[in-house]
């Protein structure tokens, strides 16, 4: 199969749509951030998701930015690097998640419960230098803003459906208002996000093969058209 870079664009979408889904799917089930949960088996699994949602939403988020370019402009492009910033950060701390911290839940418990917290803002009995500074800036305010920014963009650009990114604007810019419920209801404040990501994701991956079908059937019918004489 030869590729290309609109094939490739396309199947960012998927990516887009699969790690949206996990990031919705995985919130109603995400183990409680406490040590007892870092070393259960529901723990590495969902961790391991997470850490492979991260690397679909870098890929989704850059083929969607790729197919609107032309017309998402300098806002576009703000926003894309905004929520790159933002995923790459958090693919390192979720990798920590995943396969550092179960490693430390016996050695050092209060370390680990700070790095845990960091998320939500529990205060640390230990030191944890820059981490959380690096968290809030680096992850929290560029996946607001990168939201926002991105959603507004391709709602402007027009070449996606403006509801998922006016979903996702919206969405994004509502997110520090979670901060008002408890723990436990914080993470369906992502919810809203997944699913525009998704939604984006899954125009982008069926866009492709719509514009393929429907131009078969007008290829194969012009082959069936008589030859005119000349």
């Amino acid at each position: 199969m030869k590729v290309t870079a609109s094939s490739v664009i396309r199947w960012s979408g998927l990516g887009a749509v699969v790690g949206g889904l996990v990031f919705a799917g995985i919130q109603p089930i995400h183990p409680a951030d406490e040590v007892a949960s870092v070393t259960t088996t529901t723990w590495a699994i969902i961790t391991t998701a997470k850490s492979v949602m991260c690397l679909l939403f870098l890929f989704g988020i850059t083929g969607i930015y790729a197919r609107q370019v032309d017309k998402a402009g300098w806002l576009g492009l703000a926003g894309f690097l905004l929520l790159t910033v933002s995923w790459w950060l958090q693919t390192a701390f979720v990798f920590a998640e995943a396969f550092i911290l179960p490693m430390l839940a016996t050695a050092d418990p209060k370390f680990v419960d700070g790095a845990l917290g960091i998320s939500f803002g529990r205060p640390s009995e230990v030191d944890l230098g820059a981490l959380p500074a690096i968290y809030q800036l680096g992850v929290g305010i560029t996946y607001m803003l990168g939201g926002l920014v991105f959603g507004i963009a391709t709602f402007r650009a027009g070449v996606l459906p403006r509801w998922p990114a006016g979903l996702l604007a919206v969405a994004a810019l509502l997110t520090p208002l979670a901060v008002l419920l408890p723990h436990a209801q914080q993470r369906f404040a992502a919810v809203p996000v997944a699913l525009a990501l998704a939604w984006l994701g899954y125009a982008l991956w069926s866009e492709r093969r719509t514009s393929t079908s429907e131009a078969a059937p007008a290829t194969a019918g012009s082959q069936l058209l008589p030859a005119t004489a000349e």
